[in-house]
């Protein structure tokens, strides 16, 4: 049976207090505060250089910060290391695996450093790559290669998941899978953030998002609620039917009025 989310804590499920990080003179993240709550779904959108992953490699204990408080499921990196690496999953914006394994040896490679878990049949089945199985990995295209990324942050029944980019350069049939995992890992009611260039991505998973910008935030609420905010309340949706006449994908564009 899949583990829920711990429960009876009132703690929430990432706190951030005045988070700042530096390379030289560059401000990566300056004076952060975030809160987000057990069960939610949080983004971190903003362009590239806003600061977004190195917040994120920071909570997922990859990156150390120069100031400012972390608390992650409660506990800190300083103290309980061990407990939140089994505890948290994480999916990174860039993941090299061996090209010559294949996909059931690599997801059964990662399984092994936990103790509990699903088996690597369900959670091939959970991201669909069951009929990959045998597959080497050097095979796969990127859309499969992102959900064997997802499957492996999966591999510990995680109740806090980070997503970096999860959907960047992927095709808009291989989003939509991936935006279905991530539904359906959230509706088990655990605690998933990720960062996103995508509005459409975020106002589709999240229920709320954080716009950051040279490492600060500049806005926050709910993805609609922003939207209205811009004056982008209308929203064009557009499906490709490939020969089969299936819907290969759409992609959304918020639409400002006038």
């Amino acid at each position: 049976m899949t583990q829920g989310p711990v429960s009876g804590s009132h703690s929430p499920a990432l706190r951030l207090r005045d988070l700042r990080k530096a390379y030289k003179d560059v401000r990566a993240v300056d004076g952060l505060d975030l809160d987000v709550a057990i069960g939610e779904c949080f983004g971190l959108l903003g362009p590239n250089g806003a600061g977004k992953t190195t917040t994120i490699e920071i909570c997922e204990g990859l990156n150390q910060p120069d100031a400012g408080v972390v608390e992650v499921l409660g506990l800190t990196w300083a103290k309980s290391a061990d407990l939140l690496r089994r505890r948290i999953g994480v999916s990174l914006q860039e993941t090299q695996f061996a090209e010559k394994l294949t996909v059931e040896e690599t997801v059964g490679l990662f399984r092994s450093f936990y103790g509990t878990g699903p088996t690597v049949a369900r959670l091939l089945e959970q991201v669909q790559l069951a009929d990959k199985r045998r597959g080497r990995v050097g095979q796969l295209s990127g859309g499969q290669r992102q959900r064997l990324a997802l499957a492996i942050a999966l591999v510990g029944e995680p109740e806090l998941l980070f997503l970096d980019e999860p959907t960047t350069g992927l095709d808009p049939q291989s989003r939509r899978q991936l935006w279905d995992l991530m539904a359906g890992f959230r509706s088990e009611g655990r605690t998933v953030i990720l960062t996103t260039h995508y509005m459409e991505e975020a106002e589709r998973l999240c229920d709320r998002v954080a716009i950051v910008d040279r490492g600060r935030i500049i806005a926050q609420g709910t993805p609609r609620a922003l939207i209205s905010d811009l004056g982008a309340e209308q929203v064009i949706e557009i499906a490709v039917a490939t020969n089969d006449g299936k819907a290969a994908g759409a992609g959304q564009s918020p639409i400002p009025p006038g």
